[in-house]
């Protein structure tokens, strides 16, 4: 019988793997979430759990935060993230959510509280709102969105392999 070491397994390092998604309004706006447990907005997503793939933690995000079954599109950013302000590394994934109306976005919902409001918000103001290492990640995102490309980035700037 062959199996895993449990030993060697329990040595094996742990990132912390997160999935968002970027939805824009036509004009280029980004949608943006305001969380009720933190001063900075967020793109919708968060936390992928055990054994659930960085898209379906995605849609799962957007089912709990604002009450959507719907479709994902293509993965636009892969983001490896140090250890900063006491949380352990990361990689993100982020994906495109495609164009949205202003009428869509006022008929979210909110179904499990953690989300208290959302709106479109232009990249000025998204800098603003969000935390520069997401602010970054989103612009990447917009990039990609608009010329068909996926980046690898670290720490939400792009990396060049050449």
């Amino acid at each position: 019988m062959v199996g895993v070491d449990v030993e060697y397994a329990a040595g094996l390092a742990r990132k912390r793997v997160v999935a968002g998604v970027v939805f824009r309004a036509g004009d280029g706006r980004v949608l943006l979430v305001e969380p009720s447990y933190k001063v900075n907005w967020e793109i919708p997503g968060g936390a992928v759990e055990a054994d659930e793939s960085p898209w379906d933690g995605a849609a799962r995000e957007l089912r709990e935060e604002l009450g959507w079954e719907r479709g994902i599109g293509r993965l636009l950013v892969v983001d490896h993230v140090h250890t900063y302000e006491g949380r352990p590394e990361a990689i993100v994934f982020v994906f495109d959510g495609g164009v949205l109306s202003d009428a869509e976005v006022g008929e979210l919902t909110f179904p499990d509280g953690e989300i208290v409001s959302a709106g479109f918000y232009d990249p000025a103001e998204t800098r603003s709102l969000v935390k520069p290492l997401l602010a970054d990640r989103v612009e990447v995102a917009l990039t990609a969105a608009k010329d068909g490309s996926v980046w690898y980035c670290e720490n939400g700037k792009p990396v060049r392999t050449s």
